[in-house]
């Protein structure tokens, strides 16, 4: 499992910010010190609230630092839990992100990809678990493991002869970071027409 330290706004990894990002213009060092700044206190005990957090940061608490908190918060890699803030370990993190529970990408999850949607399904599943922070081999396992469970597969429409080849050609999604919004948006759309009609 991967911590990229993206910008807490536009999830930039380099000092290239998207046009209107919050912390547009800071360095790239000072974002990584933010998750430094909360991983450590974080990492070696819970604390029953921001306040208790923020008292623990080395740093003086800036507004970057309550953006990183509220990055880490998002995207489940600190939880509150029966009132304390923690850091989830690795294992349980991994787990926790295999599967989407938000949309568009809970949509294409639990009633898998069909035929004019494969391409933007599997983009989109394979540039989630590279955002999430997934290892290659951990993203190439969940996605293989969703194109089965969820009968993607089954329903045809590949030229690839197996689900790992098809999952190894889209390596260069995860490779490169691209986005999954936009590929995952199209892909829905497709999903919810194809099953509308199938209701009907």
């Amino acid at each position: 499992m991967r911590l990229r330290y993206r910008c807490p706004d536009c999830r930039t990894t380099s000092n290239l910010h998207d046009p209107g990002c919050e912390f547009e213009g800071t360095d790239r060092r000072h974002i990584e010190k933010a998750y430094v700044d909360l991983l450590g206190p974080l990492s070696a005990r819970t604390y029953p609230d921001e306040d208790a957090l923020r008292e623990a940061v080395p740093e003086r608490w800036s507004g970057l630092h309550a953006a990183v908190l509220g990055r880490l918060r998002s995207d489940q890699r600190v939880v509150e839990e029966e009132g304390s803030l923690r850091l989830l370990p690795p294992e349980e993190y991994t787990d926790r992100v295999s599967r989407p529970t938000f949309e568009p990408l809970k949509t294409i999850y639990e009633k898998g990809s069909v035929s004019g949607a494969h391409d933007h399904s599997v983009f989109a599943m394979v540039a989630f678990y590279e955002m999430v922070g997934l290892s290659w081999a951990e993203a190439r396992e969940n996605t293989v493991e969703w194109l089965t469970e969820s009968g993607t597969w089954a329903r045809g429409g590949f030229e690839e002869s197996s689900p790992e080849e098809l999952v190894d050609s889209k390596r260069h999604v995860y490779e490169q970071g691209y986005g999954w919004k936009q590929a995952a948006t199209e892909a829905k759309a497709v999903i919810d027409r194809r099953v509308a009609a199938a209701e009907d």
